[in-house]
């Protein structure tokens, strides 16, 4: 005959369950949704902010020059794009508002080589720099 031995308690822990911040307030997002249309920003307050702040970033970096339009060319459009930026736990961190070029309307061998947008990386400028203080060159 076998014998019965009996079943053991399972353990259970007794710290106190709290849950995952990271996930904790997954219910209380904030239910704000990006404009389509620069019609629908400009009724909203936040979005109006946004747009005033890229604007002045765009003034105060001389991103462009405003200059008379020549006759024969037709200038590239621009749009708004429009994002919310939140923070880890859902809330809005702040809006966004980018005024990009629409590209896709040059035509190659026209207007295409007319645009230009010249970005350095810092490896880039980092490297110029050591070869200049390997060779005592001037900057």
């Amino acid at each position: 005959m076998e014998e019965l031995t009996p079943q053991s308690q399972l353990r259970r822990s007794n710290r106190t369950r709290r849950p995952n911040p990271k996930y904790a307030n997954a219910a209380i997002v904030e239910e704000a949704t990006e404009p389509e249309t620069f019609e629908e920003a400009s009724q909203s307050p936040e979005w109006v902010i946004a747009m005033k702040e890229e604007i002045d970033a765009l003034q105060q970096n001389q991103t462009w020059d405003l200059l008379p339009k020549p006759r024969d060319v037709k200038p590239i459009s621009c749009k708004w794009v429009f994002k919310i930026k939140r923070r880890l736990d859902g809330s809005i961190e702040r809006y966004k508002a980018r005024l990009v070029p629409r590209g896709f309307s040059q035509q190659y061998g026209l207007d295409y080589d007319e645009t230009f947008s010249p970005v350095a990386k810092l490896r880039t400028v980092r490297i110029l720099l050591a070869l200049a203080a390997n060779k005592d060159g001037n900057l």
